[in-house]
């Protein structure tokens, strides 16, 4: 939740009329994309008695959960909580949990990735797919990617990575695979790695498509997907409404309404593509 998703989560609250320092005190921490520390940085914001946790991936809602079942729960970037086991309902989700989400697995939302890049390069019939495999949203995209490789004649073949080491193998895998295409799904620890998965996939001279809009901001050919940012500026809303007294379990779970699409036009000319008008 750092970066600009944090920034929006700070303008939401200030659209709801809370002043930092007066209104509110924000005790901010920040996991990195490294799974591994999201225990102890709720442990810590815990102790504090704090009146709202509010977490930004389904790890580190995963995580929240497992550690308060008292403490109210907001999340925002998740990509269908209920499959993910945060929540049971997204009408009512119950407990102390609720938040906004980017998405809802079945919608073949990811196979939209594939079908962007066959628009783009209608030629490529082998896609990397770079996923973490320790994180359910992660997962469930990989499984709707499945399905559209059959619907578009591509075959693809899946690396996981979820730490340095392993990004390290896999993108060493990526490059002796042979594969025309790469898709980065969404996983969390991707985001503060973008500008070197936007070299890789220059360097290799492939045609990628990404989830979160920091890969084309930062040179990356495509990102489709619900706004990030947009899904945090609407968490603050919850906490607002948590504050003056709504039970978390009572708020349903909102679903985006709509989803951008990116196209860095620059870096597809540098790769001999032309982008469809549609």
């Amino acid at each position: 939740m750092s970066g600009p998703s944090f920034a929006a989560f700070r303008q939401g609250l200030r659209d709801a009329g809370y002043v930092e320092g007066k209104d509110v005190v924000i005790e901010a921490r920040f996991a990195d994309g490294r799974f591994g520390r999201l225990p102890g940085l709720i442990a810590d914001v815990v102790r504090l008695n704090v009146d709202v946790l509010v977490v930004g991936s389904t790890p580190a809602a995963l995580a929240a959960k497992r550690a308060t079942t008292s403490v109210p729960i907001v999340f925002a970037g998740l990509f269908d909580p209920v499959e993910a086991g945060v929540v049971p309902n997204l009408a009512r989700p119950g407990g102390n949990i609720t938040g906004s989400a980017i998405g809802i697995s079945g919608s073949g939302f990811a196979g939209k990735w594939l079908e962007l890049l066959k628009e783009v390069a209608p030629r490529i019939s082998r896609v990397a797919v770079l996923w973490n495999s320790q994180n359910p949203a992660s997962t469930a995209s990989v499984r709707e990617l499945e399905a559209a490789a059959r619907t578009f004649n591509v075959t693809f073949e899946t690396f996981d990575a979820g730490n340095a080491t392993t990004l390290d193998r896999a993108l060493a895998a990526i490059a002796a695979s042979g594969a025309h295409a790469l898709v980065v799904t969404n996983d969390p620890f991707f985001t503060p790695n973008h500008a070197r998965l936007v070299r890789f996939a220059a360097t290799r001279r492939v045609p990628a498509v990404y989830y979160f809009r920091v890969f084309a901001d930062a040179g990356g050919l495509m990102t489709y997907g619900a706004s990030v940012e947009e899904s945090h500026r609407r968490a603050a809303a919850y906490v607002d409404r948590i504050l003056k007294g709504t039970k978390p379990g009572d708020l349903p779970i909102e679903q985006p309404t709509r989803f951008e699409l990116v196209v860095n036009l620059r870096t597809a000319t540098s790769l001999g593509l032309t982008v469809p008008q549609a």
